[in-house]
């Protein structure tokens, strides 16, 4: 028998249906089985009385895990498995302590791709959701790689994101239309995470030896900046300001570089005008905050918002989403996103984005939630946007005479695009619908008139 000091003890997680479903069938006393059932039930474990409330939080935390087959688990941690049982018998709820699920039943973590924590806040919150998970693994049977490769990176960001630890930093170039490699700006907008709590910085740099090149083909938004004063510097200033940003980030990283669609902006970090100290970038995410705080030399890990945004809304395709539209189809405040194409605002909403998707709940509870009724009716999780969705100046379907949204945008207080030429020609449809009527109504009265006619000669 193996001396109690050498025992390894292994932590992991159950899944919650072994839990639920199994645990109290293999338990010796049926009246232990009894005990443990109700006070892991769905009403009970939301109730704040429950032992495995966590302070702080508004229900019961859970973790969602996606396994090996890429199928997700709703999971109770070993811990949470290991305080039950004991606090079941201190309160004399059982005889003995009850045994612990079978060895095999445990998942550790390096038998599951990605787990995140997830909060409900009610019973039906919770018995919800375990159908959907159950739904949704049978629509993600035969998913491509690269649907899943998505799915778990916004997992794995959500857990990240979770700690409340290192530095996210969004940036953003914006550079001539007729010649990207004159640079014109750069911004960016960081959370700093200092003992759990957020602190925010943005700014905005203009290079202003470069003022005069002014956009012919992307709108010129450089003057309206809306979170702060833009400073104007020499390149030489902005190269410093850089540099000395991604320093300060390393020394209180883990630090994160969050993008929107990264190739260009990276490309812009590595011009020989900028050469940014990017000698540890990493596009393969660590497993915790605490694992990369101690990584030596330490990495910057790559964020992209576009590719966060694929894997929410289902799209395993190349075709990327504006920012624009991102921000738009999340919901982020119209007044929140306007003058875009300025570096400093870009990289704003870049964070606001993030902060939208990496602080929301699981994945399909997520879409499920910000796009009820929108799945594809077949197989698969591919959001379909309806076109005014897609595009806010568009008309709500696509049915040319459809004009019941009226003729103003609700977001942006516009006219939406095309009206009158809309109007004219379904008024023109109607016009001529309604000639065609009168005509044959009046067919119609004549060969009433001609049937009519003989009966009355007859008489």
């Amino acid at each position: 028998m193996p001396d109690a000091g050498s025992t390894k003890i292994v932590h992991g997680f159950y899944r919650y249906t072994d839990i639920w479903f199994e645990w109290n069938k293999a338990l010796p006393r049926i009246e232990d089985g009894y005990a443990l059932k109700a006070i892991i039930s769905h009403d009970a474990l939301v109730h704040p009385d429950n032992p495995l409330r966590l302070a702080g939080k508004p229900g019961i935390e859970l973790t969602i895990g996606t396994l090996e087959t890429g199928e997700a688990r709703l999971l109770f941690s070993s811990a949470q498995v290991e305080y039950i049982r004991y606090w079941l018998h201190t309160m004399g709820l059982t005889r003995e302590l009850i045994p612990l699920p079978y060895s095999e039943c445990l998942l550790t973590a390096s038998r599951l791709q990605n787990h995140s924590p997830v909060v409900y806040k009610t019973g039906s919150e919770l018995r919800a959701a375990i159908k959907v998970i159950d739904k949704n693994n049978k629509k993600l049977k035969g998913t491509d790689s690269n649907l899943s490769a998505r799915r778990n990176m916004f997992e794995r960001i959500r857990s990240l994101w979770s700690e409340k630890r290192g530095v996210w930093c969004a940036v953003d170039f914006e550079a001539w239309d007729l010649d990207h490699r004159v640079i014109t700006e750069f911004g960016w907008s960081t959370v700093r995470w200092v003992d759990g709590e957020a602190v925010e910085d943005t700014g905005h740099l203009v290079v202003a030896k470069h003022r005069h090149f002014t956009n012919h083909y992307v709108p010129e938004n450089r003057r309206f900046y809306h979170y702060g004063e833009s400073e104007d510097v020499t390149m030489g200033q902005m190269r410093e300001r850089i540099h000395s940003m991604l320093e300060s980030g390393l020394k209180d990283g883990p630090l994160f570089l969050v993008f929107h669609d990264n190739y260009q902006d990276l490309k812009y970090l590595r011009s020989p005008e900028i050469e940014a100290p990017l000698e540890g970038l990493s596009y393969f995410l660590p497993e915790s905050c605490a694992e990369a705080a101690v990584c030596d030399p330490p990495k910057v890990y790559v964020v992209d918002t576009s590719e966060l945004f694929a894997a929410l809304e289902g799209d395993s395709g190349g075709q990327k989403r504006s920012l624009e539209r991102v921000c738009r189809l999340l919901q982020i405040k119209w007044e929140l996103t306007q003058h875009l194409h300025n570096a400093g605002n870009d990289a704003h909403c870049t964070q606001l984005a993030l902060r939208e998707m990496a602080g929301g709940d699981p994945l399909d509870m997520q879409r499920a939630s910000r796009w009820p009724q929108h799945e594809s009716s077949g197989n698969g999780v591919r959001v379909k946007f309806s076109k005014e969705e897609e595009d806010s100046d568009a008309m709500p379907t696509d049915d040319e005479d459809d004009i019941t949204a009226g003729p103003y945008n609700p977001r942006t207080g516009k006219l939406r695009e095309n009206w009158s030429e809309r109007v004219d020609k379904l008024q023109q449809k109607l016009g001529g619908i309604a000639v065609e009527q009168d005509g044959n109504a009046g067919g119609a009265n004549d060969q009433a008139a001609e049937k009519s006619a003989p009966s009355q000669g007859n008489q």
